[in-house]
């Protein structure tokens, strides 16, 4: 394999994700494609063999590239991308695996790129690489040239306004609390046949390093394992996830793992178990009250 051919190989086991950040902070394929292009050019062209996280580092220049694009379009409201918004907020993006085309399909409505059209370029990058990404505000900070606490207060002003506007009253959100509610509800009862009917045959159950000390597999596949782990995900709290549905396990009155949900349609199509003290410092999570 020449080196040409490496560093596409190492550069597309990340292109889907890139893609889906793009995306999300822009609102148009074709200047997603762009601003992955980009990075591609950038990193074709730089030395990485230093860098440590490439993800991380593909990730920062994407988003550069993306609050570049969206500070244009503040001085020039002209190029604004508007006639075919709602036929690219429908449509799966080509080039991303099946998970990642689902759960674009069903997280980004129309609804939603239209509040996040609303926020400032600092904001809108700010949150979507913390609140759907996960990226610590440490290295958002950089990207959006603020303070780690600036950083902090961006993602949270953008977050209130999205919440504020109706995101989370939407249709999506409001499936995603049933089938929450439904999953913790079936797994404290140990209802199997009510936990097979709202789990995706393929759902994945993923785990970080810290829930893989707990007992935890790094990656189960398929109903069977969730079923496994639902009689542990009963004495889970329902909660707020970075503002989406979700459940915490509380020990001693602190959070000691976070369930992140993902879905499409009517099914639950994946679930992300986070237990690193760092991660869950990082993430909002509100634990809510149960009736």
């Amino acid at each position: 394999m020449g080196d040409g051919d490496w560093l596409a190989e190492r550069f597309e086991e990340h292109r889907a994700r890139l893609r889906a950040a793009a995306y999300r902070m822009l609102s148009s394929p074709d200047e997603a494609d762009d601003a992955v292009q980009e990075a591609w050019l950038r990193f074709s062209r730089s030395d990485t063999s230093a860098v440590e996280n490439l993800g991380s580092w593909l990730m920062t220049v994407v988003s550069r590239v993306c609050l570049n694009t969206l500070q244009a379009r503040r001085s020039h409201p002209e190029t604004l991308v508007g006639t075919d918004l709602p036929e690219s907020a429908a449509s799966p993006l080509a080039g991303s695996d099946p998970e990642q085309e689902a759960l674009l399909a069903d997280s980004i409505g129309l609804a939603l790129l239209v509040v996040l059209d609303t926020l400032g370029p600092a904001e809108r990058v700010a949150w979507v690489l913390h609140d759907m990404f996960a990226v610590p505000f440490e290295e958002i900070a950089p990207i959006v040239g603020r303070s780690t606490p600036a950083a902090r207060q961006l993602a949270s002003r953008a977050r209130r306004r999205v919440q504020g506007q109706g995101a989370p009253e939407d249709a999506g959100g409001i499936r995603q609390t049933e089938l929450v509610s439904a999953f913790l509800a079936a797994s404290r009862n140990g209802d199997f046949s009510a936990l097979l009917a709202i789990l995706d045959p393929d759902v994945v159950l993923l785990a970080d390093e810290t829930a893989v000390k707990m007992g935890m597999s790094p990656q189960t596949r398929g109903t069977q394992g969730v079923l496994t782990f639902s009689k542990y995900a009963g004495g889970a709290r329902p909660a707020l996830v970075n503002g989406a549905a979700g459940a915490v396990w509380v020990v001693g009155g602190r959070p000691r793992v976070a369930y992140r949900f993902a879905i499409s349609g009517d099914k639950i199509i994946r679930i992300e178990l986070i237990a690193s003290p760092e991660s869950l410092r990082q993430i909002d999570l509100v634990i809510l009250e149960e009736h």
